[in-house]
């Protein structure tokens, strides 16, 4: 089947619960200015399994998965541009961004869009909505007004893409709010997708020293290969650092982080997506240690081209393949979401 001029595309529903089937569907008319892509391959993201384990909450059912890279098979009137201000054509082959953004609010003529008061989300819209296509576990993915689209450079393999539109570009605009970091001293706070990705950011970027704590001796190796230049269980002392990203998650490795910035230091949290432990906070040693904590959620369009960039300026240095395990077919969504977690820090799909 063509899906140029296919009529019907098929996507992996979820219904609730552990509930995930496949189901045949039609293609919508387009609006203006959206584009319809054909997943080339998709990436499981943790958040997807923690939606369907009940840890957090999402309309169902929907189509999720935002983790992507396709092709563009057919545009709407007005064909957007893509981030480089080109309009995009039939056949590029393109990532995106997570979320889709209103461009009027005080948000985001601000610059912070990702925080937009009528954002929506790719993967995170109701499949009764008007927006049902909005996931990428499925043949096709409709990308509406608003969502910002990266054509992919030629020999950027697509399992290397596709986490671009949500690991890589969330990691990037951590290492924004990190500030410079050649010279410091960096500690990356767990050692997931985002950690790895962050390790191989701070290394390109110029760090002197690239600590990395997690308690699996797996990913700490995975780590070393990426550029940390020490690996250390989250038990294991650490030594002050200028700079600690902070992408676990868990509260005990938030206070951890406060505990090792030196003078001047600035933490900056990533990971703190669900509800958890509070951390305390000892002010005076902020004031005293001239201690800046900043957080990021989601990321601003021109992420997403910094994302692509990492990539390919790494690609030959860091061994992105060993992310991402060998695509299975989309009849397997089901079982990725609800079985136990693979031994990569993705699980990669081509629908």
């Amino acid at each position: 089947m063509d899906p140029r001029t296919a009529d019907l595309t098929t996507v992996a529903l979820w219904e609730g619960g552990d509930v995930v089937r496949l189901t045949e569907v039609p293609l919508p008319d387009l609006k203006p200015r959206e584009v319809l892509v054909r997943v080339r391959l998709t990436t499981v993201c943790g958040s997807d399994r923690h939606t369907v384990s009940g840890r957090r909450s999402a309309p169902a059912p929907s189509v999720l998965g935002h983790e992507a890279v396709g092709d563009v098979v057919r545009l709407g009137p007005d064909a957007p541009l893509a981030d480089d201000g080109v309009p995009l054509a039939v056949g590029d082959r393109v990532v995106w961004g997570v979320t889709v953004a209103c461009g009027a609010c005080d948000r985001c003529l601000t610059g912070r869009s990702a925080k937009c008061r009528a954002v929506r989300k790719v993967g995170h819209e109701a499949f009764a909505s008007e927006w049902p296509l909005s996931g990428t576990y499925a043949r096709h993915v409709v990308l509406p007004d608003g969502a910002t689209l990266a054509r992919v450079p030629d020999g950027l393999p697509d399992a290397v893409a596709a986490p671009a539109g949500c690991a890589t570009a969330t990691v990037m605009a951590a290492v924004e709010a990190a500030g410079p970091l050649e010279g410091r001293r960096v500690l990356v706070s767990g050692a997931g997708m985002l950690g790895i990705t962050a390790v191989a950011a701070a290394r390109d970027a110029g760090a002197a020293e690239i600590v990395v704590t997690d308690p699996d001796p797996g990913r700490r190796g995975l780590a070393l290969r990426f550029g940390a230049t020490s690996a250390r269980a989250t038990d294991e002392p650490v030594g002050l650092v200028d700079v600690a990203i902070e992408l676990s998650g868990a509260s005990t490795a938030v206070a951890r982080a406060l505990d090792v910035l030196d003078v001047g230091g600035r933490l900056v949290l990533a990971g703190s997506v669900a509800p958890g432990p509070e951390v305390p906070l000892d002010p005076e040693r902020v004031v005293r240690g001239w201690l800046t904590v900043t957080g990021v959620h989601n990321y601003e369009p021109h992420h997403l081209r910094a994302a692509l960039d990492l990539l390919s300026r790494t690609r030959d240095v860091a061994p992105w393949h060993e992310l991402v395990t060998p695509a299975v077919d989309l009849a397997s969504v089901g079982a990725l979401l609800t079985g136990p977690p693979a031994a990569a820090p993705r699980t990669a799909v081509a629908p």
